[in-house]
């Protein structure tokens, strides 16, 4: 039931994740997803997930991919990786900063032990099959969309029958780019003014480990 006070649609920003998660959900109802999947992009994009889960009535599960820093600028991403699959760059933010992948293997591999841990951390029983059904990866924005690229592309490498990306908000440029990755890309709000995901929500405050826990759990429950 959604929660009183948050009307279910927007168009200048969210309460906070859950809100967020509500409009989202609203925008997919028209999808014809067969025996879908939903994962929530660690952190942040679990609490988000957790709407689009309930209202589709399927399984939640947590991604994890982790982003590729500058050396320089350790916040900006200039790639992500997953636990598994192949590191995904920004090839034009690499040559800007006059790297390449050589120079960033030593992060690409902390990174990716670290996506590892975190999937172990949130496992809930075996994992699910994801060939031919539809998967839908949902994260609470995307500014460059370094770390949906990187996982769409380790997603495809479990043979579903589609992957759809879902967001409540994203730059424009990156929700062009992404539509080239995902099946299917849904984006509630593509401001012009974009500059980060967090200005988009009254409530941004970070996702912890415990709530992913207790979002999973109350999702398991009948």
């Amino acid at each position: 039931m959604p929660r009183m006070g948050f009307p279910e649609r927007t168009t200048t920003g969210y309460a906070d994740r859950r809100h967020a998660g509500r409009v989202l959900a609203q925008r997919m109802t028209g999808l014809d997803l067969v025996d879908p999947v939903v994962l929530g992009l660690a952190r942040g994009g679990v609490p988000v997930a957790a709407e689009v889960a309930r209202m589709l009535q399927a399984p939640l599960r947590v991604c994890v991919a982790r982003k590729i820093g500058a050396p320089s600028q350790p916040e900006l991403a200039v790639g992500a990786v997953t636990a598994d699959g192949p590191p995904s760059y920004d090839q034009q933010l690499v040559r800007s900063f006059h790297l390449d992948e050589r120079t960033l293997q030593a992060a690409c591999e902390r990174e990716r032990a670290e996506a590892r841990r975190r999937e172990r951390l949130f496992q809930r029983g075996e994992p699910l099959p994801l060939a031919g059904r539809d998967v839908v990866l949902v994260d609470d924005g995307l500014a460059t969309g370094a770390t949906a690229r990187a996982a769409v592309r380790m997603l495809r490498g479990s043979a579903p029958r589609s992957v759809v990306l879902a967001v409540p908000v994203g730059a424009p440029d990156a929700v062009a780019a992404l539509r080239a990755e995902a099946d299917v890309v849904v984006c509630v709000l593509q401001p012009v003014g974009f500059a980060a995901v967090g200005q988009w929500y009254r409530d941004f405050n970070a996702t912890t480990d415990e709530e992913i826990f207790e979002i999973l759990q109350d999702l398991d429950q009948p």
